[in-house]
């Protein structure tokens, strides 16, 4: 790397450094690297480091050609020389092993040794989902909320005041005014506060929530277990049930959770024996709008097809043309997370 003429003097007047010691060496080494464009995460030393290198390369003045070209060839000798890294501390050791180990192991080492996770705290906050944002914002004062939610994109900012109560978002939204004067110091620490709430969190070992959980295997069930279990429910539970009920996606559903143009799509990966034998299962006024649906948005002349097909069926046996439903709506989910397409959301009850 031939060093930049803004990063060595060819003035006669500088003359060469006998000795130098580790910390002027790096100063001489960022100093070139800097003058070349390099992106130098210099923010991630620690705070002494970026001190001392900065004090360090306020008082080198002039470094001769002959000094620049030694420190370059030792500095590369050693690069050359470094056959695996590992990460300091433990902090750093479970941050790289993140997702490559279970929760609960990282979250324990990290008690045990009373270390943080590491990395900027916000950029841990920023990628929480709103609903967390909002417990946490309802949970601290309102100088604190104020700085969580100046410290958001604005799409995510705004998302999580509409998610909050009223008086409390305009409450917030003024203590954003009283925080022109926080130094960056307040927010860092702010954000390492926030961020060890995520580390003490205990762990869960499910990912959905239980009502997804029972909502999908009610999916795969019977008609009339599936009935039998929603009125149980509601005599046990009725909130319950009513998590479930939005968690359910039947056959009936199909009109109102898939859009009309990803039905070629999916009529095309569906197994077309099974498609007919749906349809024709589908006598119920709930399950014949949900055929019409896809007979309708299908290519015409497969829908054609299909309709001769189902008269010549006839009447299928209940169970089979359960299956048969049952087998259409996987194919949905199939598709659903292979991202060929996206189901359409239930309106929430705005109670």
């Amino acid at each position: 790397m031939a060093p930049s003429r803004d990063g060595a003097a060819s003035s006669p007047a500088a003359k060469p450094i006998k000795t130098l010691d580790t910390t002027a060496k790096a100063a001489i080494v960022v100093r070139l690297l800097l003058n070349e464009g390099a992106d130098l995460p210099l923010e991630d030393l620690p705070d002494d480091l970026q001190a001392r290198l900065i004090q360090q390369m306020g008082s080198m003045g002039l470094v001769d050609r002959t000094t620049l070209y030694s420190v370059v060839e030792e500095f590369a000798g050693v690069l050359d020389g470094v056959g695996l890294s590992f990460p300091k501390g433990l902090a750093e050791a479970i941050s790289v092993m993140d997702g490559k180990i279970s929760p609960q192991t990282a979250a324990r080492l990290r008690k045990e040794a009373g270390v943080r996770q590491a990395g900027d705290p916000w950029a841990r906050l920023r990628g929480l989902p709103i609903e967390d944002l909002v417990r946490m914002a309802q949970a601290e004062c309102i100088e604190v909320a104020a700085v969580l939610l100046s410290k958001l994109d604005t799409a995510k900012a705004a998302a999580m005041l509409g998610a909050l109560p009223g008086p409390l978002a305009r409450r917030i939204t003024y203590a954003v005014s009283q925080t022109g004067h926080v130094t960056p110091d307040a927010v860092d620490r702010i954000g390492l506060s926030l961020a060890a709430q995520l580390d003490h969190k205990a762990p869960v070992a499910f990912d959905d929530a239980p009502g997804a959980r029972i909502g999908a295997i009610l999916n795969q069930s019977a008609a009339a277990t599936r009935d039998d279990m929603l009125t149980g429910l509601d005599e046990t539970d009725a909130e319950f049930a009513t998590a479930v009920r939005k968690s359910i996606f039947i056959f009936a559903h199909i009109p109102e959770r898939v859009r009309p143009r990803d039905v070629p799509g999916l009529v095309r990966v569906v197994d077309q024996d099974v498609l007919v034998t749906a349809l024709a299962a589908a006598t119920e006024d709930d399950t014949m709008a949900a055929a019409e649906f896809l007979l309708g948005n299908m290519p015409s002349r497969l829908a054609d097809s299909v309709r001769e097909e189902v008269q010549e069926k006839g009447k299928v046996k209940a169970r089979d043309g359960e299956a048969a439903m049952t087998e259409v709506i996987a194919e949905i989910r199939a598709q659903e997370q292979a991202g060929e397409l996206e189901l359409i959301v239930p309106e929430q009850d705005e109670a």
